[in-house]
């Protein structure tokens, strides 16, 4: 079915609906992409400092004025104040719109891939936890305690409730394998190298995305983030940006490992298995 618009210079454009609706679905995702990554700013901001979510309402932290809820407008609102304080002129970081675009865009890429699914749902969800998580972890080198266990619970819930993923058993059993690996991984680094290779708090991140990914999915981002994480320490050791045994946190590269093994997990494994393992159990 089309659709004609009456341009400016007076000619009929076609317009296919199917299309229009897939661009306005798009830009609805890209909207709550946004919204999510505004809450998420407030979760990064305070959790670390042991701050309730819901109270105070957001301020400036230098004038401690309340912002109005058009300032609080993802992305738009930043641009609209010109990156400062209406109030006091102070300037606002502009990590908060780029984490608001971030969000929006990984909406719109897990839609891309996925499609409009049960599974989207659980990836957005799981993406925004893994995302604020990430950037916790870059400015803190902590993974908060909280985020990580009710980030594991809600991962075991869904997969209750799913019936795409598995299964509440593998679930358990994935979230149970996540934390001794990294744990192994911790004593052995300790042993061997006589200092400590990785906190404790990856290990309870990779039991929360156990849980959410399945045993499968955490195998995958293991392999994932172990590669990207040796890669980018190599190029920044080499160039000088980072000393040797400087402590670099591994969570961000666990999220952004679990969230490609969550969109791609499958076809990573069946690649995997075509590639390597097909002349070992096929003739």
């Amino acid at each position: 079915m089309l659709y004609s618009l009456r341009s400016s210079a007076g000619s009929n454009t076609p317009i296919n609906a199917l299309t229009f609706l897939t661009v306005a679905s798009y830009c609805l995702v890209f909207g709550l992409g946004a919204a999510v990554g505004s809450f998420l700013n407030v979760v990064i901001y305070r959790v670390p400092r042991g701050r309730s979510l819901l109270y105070p309402p957001s301020r400036c932290p230098i004038c401690l004025t309340t912002l109005k809820p058009w300032d609080n407008i993802p992305i738009l609102g930043w641009l609209f104040l010109r990156g400062q304080c209406r109030y006091c002129h102070a300037p606002i970081a502009w990590r908060y719109p780029a984490i608001e675009l971030l969000t929006a865009l990984l909406y719109v890429l897990i839609v891309a891939v996925s499609g409009w699914q049960e599974q989207t749902l659980v990836l957005w969800l799981l993406s925004a936890w893994l995302l604020a998580l990430a950037l916790i972890d870059l400015e803190t080198m902590t993974l908060p305690h909280p985020l990580t266990k009710w980030g594991l619970i809600t991962g075991l819930v869904v997969r209750g409730l799913t019936t795409g993923l598995g299964g509440l058993t593998e679930g358990i059993i994935a979230a149970v394998i996540g934390i001794w690996l990294f744990d192994l991984i911790r004593w052995g680094g300790a042993i061997a190298l006589n200092q400590e290779v990785m906190g404790g708090g990856d290990g309870k991140l990779a039991a929360m995305i156990g849980a959410w990914l399945g045993w499968q999915g955490l195998l995958v981002t293991f392999f994932l983030a172990s590669a990207l994480g040796g890669l980018m320490g190599g190029f920044g050791i080499a160039l000088g940006w980072i000393q040797r045994r400087q402590p670099i946190p591994f969570g961000p590269f666990l999220a952004v490992a679990a969230i490609f093994s969550g969109l791609f997990g499958r076809q990573l494994i069946h690649l995997y298995l075509e590639t390597f393992l097909r002349g070992v159990f096929v003739p």
